[in-house]
């Protein structure tokens, strides 16, 4: 997936800028920057459990932020690790509708290699661009 991580925007939290050719691939980058932040090996999360999220946002830029803390949600109540398989964008009437397929499988310490618990996403620096004909966003972390 397309993303680095930042080591010059945050000291104590995890920031990482990712791109993609359109929203969609943008939103799939970020949420797979968030599972390697949480995980060491992201491909031996196996895809057992499906679940749909639908979110709707004025702002394309805070309906990522909204994406990214669902995707932080579901590790901590349902202790879920999961991918984003499908994401598809619309606009109506100035209105940012997301509906996505995410999958992955419960924690398990014996497998899962976790990295750092990510408890959140921040507004510090958070961005979402389109430069040069691709989608851009910077995130930063709470660990």
């Amino acid at each position: 997936m397309p993303f680095r991580f930042l080591e010059e925007i945050a000291t104590a939290d995890v920031a990482f800028k990712a791109w993609g050719n359109s929203q969609e691939e943008l939103f799939i980058s970020c949420a797979a920057a968030l599972m390697r932040t949480m995980a060491e090996a992201p491909d031996q999360v196996v895809r057992r459990q499906e679940i749909s999220i639908r979110l709707e946002h004025e702002e394309l830029d805070l309906l990522l932020f909204s994406f990214l803390q669902e995707l932080i949600f579901f590790k901590d109540a349902r202790r879920l690790l999961l991918h984003a398989d499908k994401v598809v964008i619309e606009e109506h009437d100035g209105i940012f509708i997301l509906n996505a397929i995410v999958s992955g499988e419960q924690i398990d310490g014996g497998k899962h290699h976790l990295l750092i618990d990510v408890k959140a996403v921040t507004l510090h620096r958070f961005q979402v661009l389109y430069k040069g004909n691709v989608w851009k966003a910077v995130v930063v972390l709470d660990v």
